[in-house]
């Protein structure tokens, strides 16, 4: 059985709770609101700070990351984790400086394919980086040897859409297509996306079936749209079964963030990816390298992501037979369904285990019946 252990994570859980460990989370006010935390996890709040807003700006946040990380030095006195977990931005930075003046073992994850700005800046400083993807940038040489290649982490239900495959397309069937923006979605996507359907081949209209997000001010002319081309559609301004309509699926367009990416190549489906332009460091572009470089997904810049484009690559691959299904195949090969594991398994890695665990393998050892040279040598 697994000895319980404490964990500082500075964002997630998950896995190491469901291990038996003891886990908190560590962040900001505004860390705290995202979703998905286990409603009942322990939570800390720290002062974190964000560096911004010139010479005034980085004052307040250098202040705010000392407060933070007095305050965490506090906090890991009473926790007493075993190890301290960043996942990258702000919130993250004043429990790994702790961690560091208390001498604890740190462990960061990097959910996109370009290292963020306080991941960079703690990466010679811990002891493993966890990475998300095989094509990682901005990642310091020197520190190569800490990269642990996990993934992001998905969810459970995503996992079953990899294991039931790709759902079945008949020839002249009907094709499911999935589009989504991003929480909110994206303007971009309701202007071009139904005018690329629009010049589409009647036959494959009529084969069309559409799922799309949309912004509420863009939605009624989405579905006017669809309406008056004569295609299925059902348009909303959030999905919640997103796990459902992703393994309903042929063919997802929308944005590239770390999450929709991880759940596409876990899942199997096939993208039309057009990265967000203006992301930090431009992440979004490079999170989709290992699959357009398989063969899973086709990236268009912003300014490339015309009707015309989206149209012919949407005929191409709803008309040549097998298209889609090759695409899968090439989508899922760079999923990384473990990661959930993998990532925790590195975690208790550098874990030191429990001093009562010590003290009864050194007694067992004691214990032992001698073997081998060293019983011959007892013999005698």
């Amino acid at each position: 059985m697994t000895a319980t252990r404490h964990f500082l994570l500075a964002a997630g859980a998950g896995e190491l709770i469901a291990r038996g460990h003891r886990v908190a989370l560590v962040s900001d006010d505004r860390g705290l609101r995202i979703p998905g935390a286990p409603a009942k996890l322990e939570t800390h709040v720290l002062p974190a700070g964000r560096v911004h807003g010139g010479p005034v700006g980085w004052v307040k946040a250098a202040l705010a990351i000392r407060k933070g990380r007095r305050q965490a030095i506090e906090l890991i006195g009473e926790f007493d984790p075993a190890v301290v977990v960043g996942f990258g931005g702000y919130p993250s930075l004043p429990s790994l400086l702790a961690a560091g003046a208390t001498r604890r073992p740190r462990v960061i994850h990097e959910q996109n394919a370009v290292l963020g700005r306080v991941n960079r800046l703690m990466a010679p400083r811990v002891d493993a980086v966890a990475v998300a993807y095989r094509n990682i940038h901005r990642f310091p040489e020197k520190q190569a040897m800490k990269r642990h290649l996990t993934g992001n982490p998905v969810r459970e239900e995503i996992v079953a859409i990899r294991e039931e495959g790709f759902p079945p397309l008949p020839e002249d069937g009907i094709v499911r297509l999935l589009v989504v923006g991003g929480s909110l979605g994206a303007t971009v996507l309701s202007e071009v996306v139904p005018a690329a359907i629009a010049m589409l081949p009647p036959a494959l209209l009529e084969r069309l079936q559409v799922v799309q997000q949309a912004r509420e001010a863009d939605i009624e002319g989405v579905r006017a749209r669809y309406a008056e081309l004569g295609v299925a559609a059902e348009c909303a301004p959030y999905i919640a079964d997103l796990p459902e309509r992703l393994r309903w699926a042929h063919l997802f367009i929308g944005r590239a963030g770390a999450s929709t990416v991880a759940e596409l190549a876990c899942a199997g489906r096939p993208a039309i990816f057009v990265p967000y332009p203006h992301a930090m460091d431009d992440h979004q572009r490079w999170n989709v390298v290992d699959l357009v470089e398989a063969g899973g997904a086709i990236a268009f810049a912003q300014q490339d992501f015309t009707p015309a484009a989206v149209a012919k690559h949407i005929q191409r691959m709803a008309l040549e037979p097998g298209a889609l299904e090759a695409a899968a195949e090439h989508a899922v090969g760079c999923g990384l369904p473990d990661a959930t594991r993998d990532l925790a398994d590195l975690v208790e890695s550098f874990a030191p285990p429990p001093l009562m665990d010590v003290i009864r393998v050194g007694a067992s050892a004691q214990r032992a019946p001698a073997s081998g040279v060293a019983a011959a040598r007892e013999a005698n």
